[in-house]
């Protein structure tokens, strides 16, 4: 296990310093936020929240969802916005528990967000050609985004480009428009752009989901049921 510990910074509270601490085992690496007192004494970790501000607003109002793929409807009241990697495993769980769980709840609308880690080695060209396959077919986007899942096992840094393109074949799109596409710097920069975004909502693992501007990490069915329970919950309790 290797773990490396980054400079020491100014946070947003008196007192306290932030550092990123990131550790990493063979291939898995989490980067995490660490907040340490200016007297050495003290180390934590978390979330730090200003009580004196609404965490959820501010969330939203960071979040850009503008030429994102969208699953739903667009007047769902609940939007759940992913940030997530093609070639992670726990990315893979949460496709498959989106794909039971949101069928039970038309309120949800599903934005999808870029977020392709660097030790991932194909990550990014799925990343890219998912963005092609959005500007071809915002519709396509979805079925390529459920043929990486399903298939994630046996893409590889060596078969990405064939996997990739065999697929957009399959599900209608122009072989050519899409492979010019991936070679163009606009996807690119695209994808570079949904990563930055989520660099601003200190996104640092994958996925990441915000469910009405609520932070969740990780693929648990029941923690995303419950959020999603709570939101409508409110929202019944606001029309009263």
């Amino acid at each position: 296990m290797q773990v490396t510990v980054g400079p020491l910074k100014e946070s947003s509270i008196p007192g306290l310093l932030a550092t990123d601490i990131t550790v990493k085992l063979e291939d898995n690496v989490q980067a995490v936020q660490f907040y340490v007192s200016k007297d050495g004494k003290y180390l934590l970790r978390g979330e730090l929240s200003d009580l004196t501000k609404d965490p959820m607003a501010e969330n939203r109002a960071k979040l850009q969802t503008k030429d994102a793929p969208v699953w739903g409807d667009p007047k769902a009241t609940i939007t759940m916005v992913e940030f997530s990697d093609f070639e992670c495993p726990v990315c893979r769980s949460l496709h498959d528990v989106l794909q039971g769980l949101l069928a039970n709840y038309p309120q949800v609308r599903l934005v999808f967000k870029d977020f392709p880690l660097e030790q991932h080695p194909w990550a990014r060209s799925a990343a890219i050609a998912g963005r092609c396959a959005y500007n071809q077919d915002p519709k396509a986007f979805w079925k390529l985004y459920d043929l990486i899942y399903d298939n994630q096992d046996v893409i590889s840094p060596e078969n990405s480009y064939a996997k990739l393109t065999d697929y957009a074949s399959q599900i209608g799109l122009n072989p050519d428009t899409f492979k010019t596409c991936l070679a163009s710097p606009e996807a690119a920069a695209a994808v570079e752009a949904s990563r930055a975004n989520g660099l601003a909502l200190q996104v640092s693992s994958t996925p990441t989901i915000f469910i009405n501007g609520r932070r969740i990490v990780g693929a648990d069915p029941h923690l995303v049921e419950q959020n999603i329970k709570y939101e409508l919950d409110q929202q019944k309790t606001a029309k009263h």
